[in-house]
């Protein structure tokens, strides 16, 4: 039986949250992403998804600072998939995004709302949402998908949890050790970096809260498909993948016009 959703707050979310903190924690999972490998397991089924699509073409949707899309698309590369990524958001990051900018990888400096997408920028384009709808409440995660699904030839959503905690803490070998080399990594801010996570447990105990939080938000797959019941012409399937040495899953719920 699956565990009930909960949509508890989480520090990253709140903008009451000190820039420097949200920023260092914000980096520190988008380093654990790529050095434990959480979204290998996402290759396959998204270029399933591409080829049934007829298209090598992403729109990521809701990108934020823009470390998922560009570790995606960095292991889709390694594994041969020729994919290329426009990403996007209601509150673009343009300078982060600039730092991540490649052959493979761009992205659209306007706002784009993954409610109301213009024809011209999703033409032909599968949009993803990658760790980001577990953000959103029940309403707006329907809006989000039903938006991303309007005159789309495809949708891939994925998230690196699970509805389970133990998704969550299995990351945390990984997760500490890219929590720790943040201030020594990081571009700017060390020493306040340093404070946090090196001479305080401030970042921890917020990164292990938020870690949670997120694992509880995840929408099992049943509930994706009732969100997206009332269209026709599509064809959805769903998966879990296995990350941290077996002890993590992740998860993808994706759809294609039939």
């Amino acid at each position: 039986m699956a565990l009930p959703r909960f949509q508890l707050f989480e520090f990253n979310d709140s903008p009451w949250v000190p820039a420097v903190l949200r920023d260092t924690i914000v980096e520190a999972l988008s380093r654990a992403i790529r050095w434990g490998g959480l979204m290998d397991g996402l290759v396959a089924p998204l270029a399933r998804c591409l080829d049934a699509a007829g298209t090598s073409q992403v729109l990521d949707l809701c990108a934020g600072a823009g470390g998922p899309a560009a570790i995606l698309c960095d292991a889709m590369a390694k594994r041969g998939h020729d994919v290329h990524f426009l990403m996007s958001d209601l509150f673009p990051a343009i300078a982060e995004w600039e730092s991540l900018r490649s052959e493979r990888l761009d992205f659209v400096a306007e706002p784009v709302d993954a409610t109301h997408i213009s024809p011209a920028l999703g033409a032909g384009r599968v949009r993803v949402i990658i760790n980001a709808l577990h953000h959103f409440p029940p309403d707006l995660a329907k809006q989000a998908i039903l938006g991303a699904c309007a005159g789309a030839p495809g949708v891939f959503i994925a998230e690196s949890l699970v509805r389970n905690p133990v998704s969550f803490l299995a990351m945390a070998p990984v997760g500490i050790a890219a929590l720790l080399a943040t201030p020594a990594l990081a571009k700017d801010r060390r020493l306040a970096r340093a404070l946090l996570t090196w001479f305080s447990p401030v970042a921890l105990a917020v990164s292990a809260w938020d870690g949670t939080v997120s694992s509880m938000r995840i929408y099992e797959p049943a509930e994706l498909q009732e969100m997206v019941a009332g269209l026709e012409g599509w064809t959805w399937t769903s998966g879990q993948y296995a990350h941290s040495a077996g002890l993590g899953s992740g998860s993808w719920f994706s759809g294609t016009r039939a």
